[in-house]
């Protein structure tokens, strides 16, 4: 879901030209990508505007459905870290895949790689061979992974492009943060107000487990009930809870992101992953080897190339909070929809 708005940009008092500018806005336009699958997982084509019912907070809305082709910038962000050691021989080799089939011929690559740093190895360009150059660059370093201060530095790199180009950020990374120093509400608001969409691509824990090298033991300063459990262990009602806001994994979010915009603090979310993709309707996928690698950049590409953009002036602006997105596709109830649970919004006057 995208949020178009009608912007003041101002720098504050005393700023200097180069800091981030401070956004005062409010939505008009709510643009909201959706994909429908059917039931064995393909993309559904062919659909038109009378056949979508869209609903903010329970109401239907006057949608528009484009059809027209929009070229993508795309930031492709990979976890550097000396714990990927093993892992990045296989991300160097997806230069000409990222371009053609994920972008796309019209598209545009950018690269950055993170460990306790976010280094930036490519701006956008449309060369193919510079995108696999820049890939080849990438070293691991630290053992720290700075995650959630990659994705905020992708999506403000993406705020830059032209507003006429879809923005998407590929993340090549685990789904644990070690380092940063960004709260993930900045990273929701910075997308939801740049209209980015969060694809990842998961490194297995396990993998970077077994291979990583050791490290000198450190003293725990954290009890035993303060650490997320560790992979691969069941989860219970309570830790799944802590995650998704219920007592399954199936991963009802819209209570966490409530939670996350309404805390003063930020607050513990084991998968950041899975709470960025989510809240932008992108999706996540795993892998470990290279051909299991190679079609999820594959996925992801005809993903974004089947998805519907659908648009629309929200008739209830005048409600504040937390925005509840339902897409459903009329007569169908064979199909999936994957898009934006929400947005989050000031409350307005319903006259402006």
């Amino acid at each position: 879901m995208w949020v178009f708005l009608a912007c003041i940009l101002a720098l504050p008092l005393g700023a200097q030209p180069d800091q981030e500018p401070v956004f005062r806005a409010g939505v008009q336009v709510v643009v909201v990508p959706t994909t429908v699958l059917d039931r064995n997982g393909n993309f559904v084509h062919g659909l038109e505007r009378q056949d979508f019912l869209l609903l903010d907070n329970g109401k239907p809305q006057d949608i528009r459905v484009d059809v027209t082709f929009i070229p993508i910038s795309l930031v492709v962000a990979v976890q550097a870290n000396s714990a990927v050691e093993v892992v990045l021989p296989k991300v160097r080799k997806l230069g000409t895949l990222l371009h053609y089939l994920v972008a796309g011929e019209q598209g545009e690559v950018a690269v950055i790689a993170f460990d306790h740093r976010v280094q930036l190895m490519q701006d956008f360009t449309t060369d193919t061979d510079k995108i696999q150059q820049a890939l080849e660059r990438i070293r691991p370093g630290s053992t720290s992974s700075a995650m959630v201060d990659a994705v905020l530095h992708g999506i403000r790199m993406l705020r830059r492009r032209p507003e006429n180009r879809r923005r998407i950020l590929l993340l090549i990374s685990e789904t644990r943060d070690q380092g940063s120093q960004a709260r993930k509400r900045d990273v929701l608001e910075a997308a939801q107000f740049a209209n980015v969409v969060v694809y990842s691509i998961n490194i297995n824990r396990l993998v970077t487990t077994l291979t990583a090298k050791p490290q000198p033991p450190r003293p725990d300063p954290y009890p035993p009930a303060a650490r997320p459990l560790p992979a691969g262990v069941p989860v219970t009602p309570h830790t799944a809870a802590q995650v998704s806001g219920n007592a399954t994994n199936s991963a009802n979010f819209v209570p966490v992101f409530v939670e996350i915009f309404r805390a003063v603090r930020d607050i513990f979310v084991d998968n950041p992953v899975e709470l960025f993709t989510k809240w932008t309707g992108g999706t996540e996928h795993p892998f470990i080897t290279q051909e299991q690698l190679e079609r999820a950049v594959r996925r992801i590409g005809e993903e974004l190339h089947s998805q519907y953009i659908l648009s629309y002036t929200p008739n209830n602006r005048d409600e504040g909070g937390f925005h509840e997105i339902q897409v459903l596709v009329r007569g169908r109830d064979d199909v999936r929809v994957i898009t934006r649970p929400g947005y989050w919004m000031a409350a307005q006057p319903s006259g402006n």
